[in-house]
Formats: structure tokens, C-alpha cells, sequence
């Protein structure tokens, strides 16, 4: 079943296929809410901008409106644990930190992820090669399914489960995505990719058969779309995003 599961990620063409296979596999092991974030744009404590992370859920609408929009997120302790953290982690970690050095961001968490059910889990933080890349994910049991339940299915089966969700991760961080904001269209990835090339405005009018206006109008549409000011960072981000240099499907 293991290796069934590899190949469906292996072969996946989209993210969406990666997420429902990993979501459907998580659940044979109990874990039927899963919350996956991923962001290459870290800057100290900061994980950047929501809008430019990759954010899947299987949660519910109304828990996802309270932990991510209302920015409880932001102080969960386990979020922090991954940030800091490779490798996975019980839930029962939370239940070693002292009371009192808790913030009060992060009590109201808690508190909230107990009015939700998301009470017994792990939560795993995914290894890196930049100090901008973090990502991670938090694999919530079932109702009912006590936290020393988890650990002992942990206990037989977690390293597979690690396995797993590692190469859910690498193949997602492998594929498109454009996050919350507007996609880019095929013109302005062509005139990104032609400026990572090193192309002048001049080469490219020539190569795309367009005036020099025209271009510089897709490339401030690019600007626009990935939200930021100069056409290096457009490039930079498209490449992050892997939304240049793709095979149209």
C-alpha cells in the first residue's frame, strides 16, 4: 500500500493529486484533518506574507477562517516547533512547556484548537535548504482518538508516515502553484522567462513579435500579480512559485 502511494505522488501532475492522495493516506492511520504550510519567502521570525504560501487544508471552512485568517497560526505552539524543528513530534510535546512562559497569543491558540477538536496529532517540520524555505505539516487525529492513541500508532508505523509525508512535500514544492493571488497568464510567463534568459525589452519585442510597449505592460502585469516592485524580484518569485519554465499541460 506503501509503495502504491509513491507511485500516485510520483506521477501526480498537480498539487491537488498529491494533497488527496496524502489526505486519503493519512486516514488509514487516523489522521483525518490535515493542515500543510509551506513558504520560501522566511525572514527572521517572520514567515512572510500568507498569500505567498502554500496553504492546504482538509480542515473545515470555519476552522480555517479562525487558525489561519484570524492569525492563531501565528502563535500555536506546534507552528512554532516546526518552524524551529526537522522531523515530527507528538502533540504531547505541548504538555511539557511551562504554563506560565506561554504568551497570551498563544494561549488563545490553544484554546482555540480545543473548541475545534484539534486536540491529539503530530506535527512534522520538513527539512530545508535555505533558511527562506520553512514548511510543515500537522496531521490531526480523529475525534475520539486520545493523544497516547496517536503515539502508539506513531510507535508502529511512524517512520512510514514520515516517509510519506516527506515525499508529499518535495513533490509539491516541485509543482506549480500561485498561492491566494491572481495567476500569471501564458504572456507574462513568457516574458518572465525571456528576462531570466537576459533578454533586453528590445530582444524580447523582437522574439514575441510585439512593440516594447506591449511588453513592458505584461511584465507590470507580472509586477502586479506576484505583488512586487521590480521585474528581478517578478522573476525571482515565478521561479520560486515554479510558475515559469513549465510545461503546459
Amino acid at each position: 500500500m506503501t509503495l502504491h502511494f509513491l507511485e500516485q505522488v510520483s506521477e501526480a501532475d498537480t498539487i491537488e493529486d498529491v494533497w488527496v492522495a496524502l489526505c486519503d493516506k493519512m486516514a488509514e492511520y487516523g489522521f483525518d484533518r490535515l493542515l500543510y504550510v509551506y513558504t520560501r519567502f522566511k525572514s527572521g521570525s517572520s514567515l512572510g506574507d500568507p498569500k505567498d504560501s502554500i496553504v492546504l487544508s482538509s480542515h473545515s471552512s470555519e476552522y480555517i477562517d479562525g487558525y489561519i485568517n484570524e492569525s492563531h497560526y501565528i502563535n500555536g505552539p506546534m507552528l512554532r516547533w516546526s518552524v524551529e524543528n526537522v522531523g515530527a513530534c507528538s502533540w504531547s510535546w505541548i504538555q511539557t512547556i511551562p504554563e506560565e512562559t506561554l504568551t497570551i497569543g498563544e494561549r488563545k491558540a490553544m484554546e482555540f484548537n480545543k473548541e475545534m477538536g484539534v486536540i491529539a496529532g503530530y506535527t512534522i517540520g520538513f527539512k530545508t535548504d535555505s533558511v527562506r524555505n520553512r514548511g510543515g505539516i500537522g496531521l490531526t487525529a480523529c475525534p475520539g482518538i486520545t493523544q497516547s492513541e496517536v503515539d502508539a500508532t506513531w510507535e508502529r508505523h511512524g517512520r512510514e508516515i514520515l516517509v510519506m509525508n516527506n515525499m508529499a512535500h518535495l513533490k509539491i514544492i516541485s509543482l506549480p502553484y500561485t498561492s491566494s493571488r491572481r495567476a500569471l497568464t501564458a504572456r507574462q510567463r513568457e516574458v518572465l522567462e525571456w528576462v531570466g534568459e537576459g533578454k533586453t525589452m528590445q530582444d524580447i519585442a523582437t522574439i514575441m513579435g510585439l512593440t516594447t510597449a506591449t511588453v513592458e505592460k505584461h511584465l507590470r502585469l507580472a509586477r502586479e500579480a506576484l505583488d512586487v516592485d521590480t521585474t528581478a524580484q517578478a522573476v525571482l518569485k515565478a521561479s520560486f512559485q515554479n510558475q515559469i519554465f513549465i510545461l503546459d499541460s
